[in-house]
């Protein structure tokens, strides 16, 4: 990460900006919005794309031809991870004007449209070794920040296409994360979320390979005035004593983290490259739980991995019980071209339908229960945009009375309605 001048969210608005998938996208978004304005780029749509499933790929297609019927006259821009591994693909829309890769969206003049630039512009992203390096002034339309601290990933777990999208893991230095994180609270930023692709390696490329625990107890410590810090997707085998000792004893970091799981079934995990097995996920919310016992646990599953048989596909819908999960990403497996998994033996795409939808059900009953325990209190919660909150420990939460849009307010809980808890607003 290198310094640079702030960015401040581009103000041109027939510049759109459409991102698909992660946390980190979204960031990147605004970077590449403030890019476009700095640029001198209008009447145009930028595509932030996702790799993650076929479907992810699928909806990226569908909406630049969508855009390209609803504006005919506007420049299509295609970049984000899609655009990354098959740049071809995306060049081969005639929709499609222009196609940059992940290495270059956030670059200055990457959006300026001048006769010679090219109009495929992908550099090798594995040859990339600093993060983007932005600081931004704010979000869009959004009431949270995101920080980006991390990026890539070293792990090359047999399913996925994110590496091959988003280069090798490099992280951002600690002190300008901080001062990111200054920045955006003394605008107004009452919640900030890291983020990044694999959040738990970073520091391990910098000197001393400082830990995720460590950077999060210099932010709380040295940022007093941040009201809240959230920590996005974090990998189940890599949370260090530092980061253990921030959930126990800081109560300004969120109690809620998202785990990227996977499954619930060894031979599965084995499979699929993953570096921990059932038990230590298991054993890690119960370590959790025992110093923070209002924290709740999200995760991300993957139905229909090749060769899941019925008993091992039971295994994930117990690990939600046995984790005592509340807030599920469920994905039906979605072979990826070039990945070890796509070469498996694969399960019929009725079999990977039907399972995805169990688990979906379950994740469903689970968030019923964790709601259901939900009444009768009242939580601090970011207000998200009108009579719409979130949680501290990510619970929505739908509430009666007015608030601003970023403000943290107090809510008590009187029920649920489906998949939120509902409530009013009291005193402060």
């Amino acid at each position: 990460m290198t310094a640079n001048a702030p960015l401040a969210p581009a103000p041109a608005e027939d510049v759109e900006v459409v991102t698909f998938g992660c946390r980190l996208n979204a960031y990147e978004s605004e970077v590449v919005r403030a890019r476009a304005a700095e640029d001198g780029l209008t009447d145009a749509v930028v595509f932030n794309t996702c790799a993650v499933t076929g479907e992810a790929v699928r909806q990226a297609r569908q909406a630049i031809r969508r855009a390209r019927r609803e504006r005919p006259g506007a420049t299509l821009i295609v970049t984000g991870c899609a655009a990354q591994i098959d740049p071809a693909a995306f060049a081969a829309m005639p929709e499609v004007d222009r196609v940059l890769g992940n290495a270059d969206k956030t670059a200055a003049g990457a959006y300026a449209l001048t006769p010679d630039a090219p109009r495929v512009r992908v550099a090798d992203v594995m040859a990339v070794r600093e993060t983007a390096g932005h600081l931004i002034d704010g979000l869009k339309d959004r009431a949270r920040a995101y920080v980006e601290i991390q990026n890539g990933c070293d792990h090359r777990c047999t399913f996925c296409v994110i590496p091959y999208g988003r280069g090798n893991s490099r992280s951002g230095a600690a002190g300008e994360v901080v001062e990111q994180v200054r920045r955006l609270t003394r605008q107004g930023v009452n919640e900030v979320v890291l983020t990044g692709v694999d959040l738990t390696s970073w520091g391990a490329d910098l000197p001393g390979a400082p830990t995720l625990g460590q950077l999060v107890a210099r932010i709380l410590k040295l940022v007093p005035e941040l009201p809240r810090l959230r920590l996005s997707s974090i990998d189940a085998a890599e949370i260090d004593p530092d980061l253990m000792r921030c959930l126990a004893e800081e109560p300004r970091l969120a109690p809620h983290l998202h785990l990227s799981l996977q499954h619930g079934d060894d031979l599965i995990l084995k499979r699929m490259k993953r570096r921990h097995l059932r038990t230590d996920a298991i054993r890690l919310c119960e370590q959790v739980r025992a110093v923070r016992p209002d924290v709740t646990f999200g995760a991300d599953l993957i139905a229909g991995f090749p060769t899941e048989s019925e008993e091992a596909f039971e295994n994930t819908l117990r690990l939600v019980d046995d984790c005592g999960l509340s807030f599920l990403h469920v994905f039906p497996f979605s072979p990826r071209p070039g990945t070890p998994a796509a070469r498996m033996p694969q399960l019929p795409r009725p079999t990977v339908k039907a399972r995805a939808e169990r688990l979906r059900a379950k994740g469903a009953q689970a968030l019923s229960r964790h709601l259901d325990r939900q009444v009768g209190r009242t939580v601090s919660a970011l207000v998200e945009r009108e009579t719409l909150a979130r949680a501290e420990d990510f619970t929505e939460v739908r509430f009666e009375g007015a608030a601003t849009p970023g403000a943290v307010v107090q809510v008590r809980i009187t029920g649920r309605e489906g998949d939120k808890a509902v409530g009013y607003l009291t005193a402060a």
